[in-house]
């Protein structure tokens, strides 16, 4: 285990991003593949994704570093961030080709505003990572030169390399330590032009269990997602409560439904720390009272 990776996987959990490993000295994730999947463990309700097993828990982290130098991976959906990542020109672009960072700045002048100040990683590569806050309720997918040349973003689906990860022997590096800026409007209206608005939250499901757990599950965490401020937590309650008899039937692991409502209750805007109160709370007690399925 390396001390200094671990330290960043748990510096960028205290920001509340959710981690998970990669490879030592490399992007991609550590974590099996669905092809290899032993269906145990972690995996025992069906394969779950690094998407999905991205934690901020102090307690899984340790034990994940514990089993190599792996580098950070910072999942982005549920971490509610949207990162606009600006690269370098590389060989086989054009001379003269301007660099992502250059073009933003361009994209922000003709929005009227100045390069927000903004959490910011320096790559491996020489590129950086500005780090934004997605607003509650929309999800971003990840883009590739939909900005501009050398501008790609990441959010639901993706992820981000975490600073003190080295990948070919050049670390990330924290340049800017500023608060996470709120993604500014227009920069989202960029992503999600007119005409077409933000996709709705996507969860990764779980495939066992009946289909009509599935469709339950997907339907109330969509309805905690959607859940305005005030009215948030009460959906959670009230949605988790209706998905709980599943659990206590077996058609649903606890962890699979703690999951998927902890991923849409954040994406609402909740803190995660509450998310998880009120489910606990919730799904303890459901089962505790849950009655048996009817039969015909």
């Amino acid at each position: 285990m390396s001390v200094d990776l671990l330290t960043a996987a748990r510096n960028a959990a205290e920001h509340g991003w959710h981690v998970f490993p990669l490879r030592p000295g490399d992007k991609r994730p550590a974590l099996h593949g669905e092809a290899s999947c032993s269906l145990k463990g972690e995996c025992a309700g069906g394969h779950r994704k690094w998407e999905q097993r991205a934690t901020t828990d102090p307690d899984r982290i340790r034990r994940a570093w514990a089993a190599g130098p792996f580098n950070v991976g910072i999942a982005t959906g549920p971490s509610r961030l949207l990162v606009v990542d600006l690269d370098l020109p590389k060989l086989k672009d054009s001379a003269g080709t301007p660099c992502g960072a250059v073009t933003f700045e361009a994209l922000c002048e003709r929005a009227g505003h100045v390069v927000p100040t903004t959490y910011m990683v320096r790559t491996a590569s020489g590129g950086s990572h500005l780090y934004f806050t997605a607003p509650p309720g929309t999800q971003c997918g990840n883009t590739a030169g939909r900005l501009g040349q050398l501008i790609d973003t990441r959010a639901w689906g993706g992820y981000v390399v975490g600073a003190g990860s080295i990948v070919h022997g050049t670390a990330y590096g924290v340049v800017d330590a500023a608060l996470v800026a709120q993604a500014p409007s227009w920069l989202l209206e960029a992503l999600n032009p007119a005409g077409s608005p933000a996709r709705p939250v996507r969860l990764a499901l779980p495939q066992n269990g009946t289909r009509a757990a599935h469709v339950a599950l997907a339907r109330e965490t969509a309805a905690v997602a959607a859940a305005r401020e005030g009215g948030r937590e009460a959906q959670l309650f009230a949605s988790a409560r209706k998905v709980a008899r599943f659990v206590g039937w077996g058609d649903l692991s606890r962890q699979e439904v703690e999951q998927a409502f902890q991923i849409a209750g954040e994406s609402a805007g909740l803190p995660a720390s509450q998310c998880r109160a009120t489910l606990r709370s919730v799904l303890n007690w459901s089962l505790r009272t849950c009655r048996p399925r009817e039969t015909t």
